[in-house]
């Protein structure tokens, strides 16, 4: 998820940040100072990870597909004439005819 921009500067999800190495430990510039790695990780990818599942073109365009699907099936259901006089649930059943034998 990091990509980086320059030195010192990357790019995680959606947000830029500022990255040194002190003391052989990773440091992110957050706000007015820094956190460790694991604690940044922990405390932004959750939020991250949402922003960027929002974005999804394919998630989204599935999830409106759905509901257009939905929503027309419903209205085929409740207002479509045609349906309704072919259904079989609705046609009246006929006498049963004797044969002759």
């Amino acid at each position: 998820m990091f990509m980086r921009e320059s030195e010192g500067v990357y790019q995680f999800g959606t947000k830029r940040i500022g990255v040194k190495v002190a003391k052989d430990k990773i440091e992110i510039r957050v706000g007015g100072g820094f956190l460790s790695i694991d604690e940044f990780l922990d405390q932004y990818t959750p939020a991250e990870l949402e922003k960027l599942e929002r974005k999804d073109p394919l998630k989204r365009q599935a999830e409106r597909l759905a509901v257009q699907k939905t929503l027309a099936g419903k209205e085929m259901r409740e207002s479509s004439p045609i349906q309704s006089r072919s259904s079989p649930r609705n046609k009246p059943k006929s006498p049963a005819k004797k044969q002759a034998i």
